[in-house]
């Protein structure tokens, strides 16, 4: 039997008006104009978000600690730079928020580049009153409460962040002497009523009541609106997804927002976490095998 996806693709009968590949200007990727050869193995995903207070575009911001970083793609939603970090080449990539608008990038890098590890670094609230703000969640899973990956497989597909990227991303975590948990994420594509917040006037339902409730005693650590694409979408795929978040505030906890809390804190763990991710990834090599193990020399 042929599993190959795209063979569903050849039957249906609108394939020729249908680009396979997606859409492209002047021989780049439409959206992001990235130029894929440039594109290096690990890509940090990021999100334009006021509440992390970045004092620039959040990739030309990060992009100012990588050596010879270099302006790859920019277009009116995403801008793209590539460099390196202790010798690890990184490319850094921002756009808008919300699974759909992380759908597009990610189209684009799993389709046209041998990019294979994906990482969003981002902020997030918290959900479980452990989780303070300030601190950072090391997603191992992600509950797929949005719509866009639901498009591509059914909503019991779990959204399971790649093992590798958790393990590398913890062990910083824990060198740096950061404060951070490891466990579950929510995302939703609601960030008021779907979160537990109100919407305009005060709008409020009697299923939303519960919201933050019912995820905690679940043992769900924190929210955001990314995750679930930044580890489903690449496992479908066979690439490596992950997710570390800072947690800008608790409701459950009754801790009050506090703008680009823990947000340094990510990005140190998501760049450190690379690092680490490119030695177990080069003792793979060395051995031969063909995945990381711990003990792995």
């Amino acid at each position: 039997m042929n599993w190959d996806s795209s063979a569903l693709y050849d039957s249906y009968k609108f394939a020729h008006n249908v680009p396979k590949r997606g859409l492209l200007v002047d021989g780049r990727p439409a959206l992001s104009r990235i130029d894929p050869d440039k594109v290096a193995r690990y890509v940090l995903l990021m999100v334009r978000d006021p509440l992390c207070a970045y004092d620039d575009d959040p990739a030309t911001q990060l992009a100012a600690e990588l050596d010879n970083a270099e302006r790859i793609g920019e277009s009116g939603m995403f801008t793209t730079w590539s460099g390196t970090h202790r010798g690890v080449p990184v490319t850094v990539v921002s756009g808008g928020s919300g699974s759909p608008e992380a759908e597009l990038i990610l189209h684009e890098l799993l389709e046209f580049t041998e990019a294979d590890t994906f990482v969003r670094v981002g902020g997030s609230g918290g959900i479980h009153p452990s989780v303070e703000p300030g601190d950072v969640v090391i997603s191992s899973g992600v509950v797929r409460d949005e719509g866009m990956t639901r498009a591509y497989i059914p909503a019991s597909y779990p959204g399971v962040a790649a093992y590798e990227v958790v393990v590398a991303m913890a062990r910083a975590a824990v060198t740096l002497g950061l404060p951070h948990h490891v466990g579950v994420t929510r995302s939703s594509d609601s960030d008021f009523c779907g979160v537990g917040r109100p919407s305009v006037g005060g709008y409020f339902q009697p299923w939303h009541l519960d919201v933050l409730e019912t995820w905690a005693r679940a043992g769900v650590l924190n929210g955001d609106r990314e995750s679930a694409a930044v580890v489903t979408l690449p496992a479908l795929f066979g690439k490596r997804g992950g997710s570390v978040c800072s947690v800008a505030d608790n409701v459950i906890a009754d801790r009050p927002f506090v703008a680009g809390a823990g947000h340094r804190s990510a990005t140190d763990i998501a760049l450190a976490g690379l690092v680490v991710l490119a030695e177990h990834d080069a003792a793979v090599t060395a051995s031969g095998g063909k995945r990381w193990i711990p003990g792995l020399r």
